[in-house]
């Protein structure tokens, strides 16, 4: 299994690359179902591996100008805070046994792995709807909708604090619509913005986690996945990452679905 984990790290990094998204939604299941890593470790984990794959991947936009730090700075700051707090304080305030349904004990693992997998059915339903194109942007002309922006940069820091996934899918939106900035530009600032928080949120965890962290296996699974965003980039040049990206999506919704039906009905009420 963790040959196939391995192989799963690659692909997340050439998601990545290939459609600037997307790849990080499977960090978790992979950590969980093929490395049999305890699922709130797992969150932890992600939060690394993301942060770093982004950081990597915001270089090169970054050099062809595709990130506006203004913007980078408005949304990501109560993003950042949001993310810190959640894996300071909210995550290690969630009691062990959540609640009971009759004779099924949900637990904070379980919990976790729920919540995470509404996350991928919204996200692949965001891959698989087609956009369209109205993104005739003026140039230059930014205006900044501050409440909209502090509410949502606060959301989508609590959900990556919770189950630790970037949300580039929530991110990119709003950076459209409330930032009015241009497609692309919004996929490079918003890596910047997932690499910040990420990695933010993942030092919050070190006090709680430290002694716990498997060294070896995060930095090995970080190493491929950066790999692979590096290969994405490179087949990038030859493949339509948006026929790419409604497959991927359809695929994201599948793995979504089965793990709903893993933790509440193949599983008998106790966890991992």
């Amino acid at each position: 299994m963790e040959i196939f984990g391995y192989l799963a790290s690659i692909v997340i990094g050439i998601s990545l690359g290939l459609i600037g998204g997307g790849g990080s939604i499977l960090t978790v299941p992979v950590l969980v179902y093929l490395f049999k890593v305890e699922p709130m470790l797992a969150t932890a984990y992600s939060l690394f591996i993301v942060g770093t794959s982004s950081l990597v991947g915001a270089f090169p936009k970054y050099k062809q100008g595709l990130i506006n730090l203004k913007t980078a700075l408005v949304f990501g700051v109560p993003s950042i805070i949001a993310v810190f707090a959640t894996r300071k304080l909210i995550v290690p305030a969630i009691p062990d046994e959540v609640f009971t349904l009759g004779s099924f004990i949900v637990t904070k693992s379980i919990l976790m792995m729920i919540l995470f997998a509404v996350l991928m059915v919204a996200a692949s339903v965001s891959m698989i709807r087609e956009k369209k194109s109205k993104t005739e942007e003026k140039e230059g002309e930014q205006v900044f909708n501050y409440p909209l922006i502090i509410v949502e940069g606060s959301v989508v820091g609590m959900l990556t604090g919770l189950v630790g996934a970037g949300g580039g899918f929530l991110i990119i939106p709003a950076l459209v619509m409330l930032s009015k900035l241009p497609m692309k530009m919004a996929v490079g600032t918003s890596l910047l913005i997932i690499a910040a928080k990420s990695l933010i949120g993942f030092i919050g965890d070190l006090s709680v986690n430290a002694d716990k962290m498997d060294w070896v296996l995060l930095g090995s699974v970080t190493a491929l996945a950066i790999g692979g965003i590096f290969i994405g980039n490179w087949l990038s040049k030859s493949i339509d990452g948006n026929k790419l990206k409604k497959g991927f999506g359809w695929f994201v919704l599948v793995m979504g679905i089965y793990i709903i039906i893993n933790e509440l009905f193949l599983k008998t009420g106790g966890g991992h």
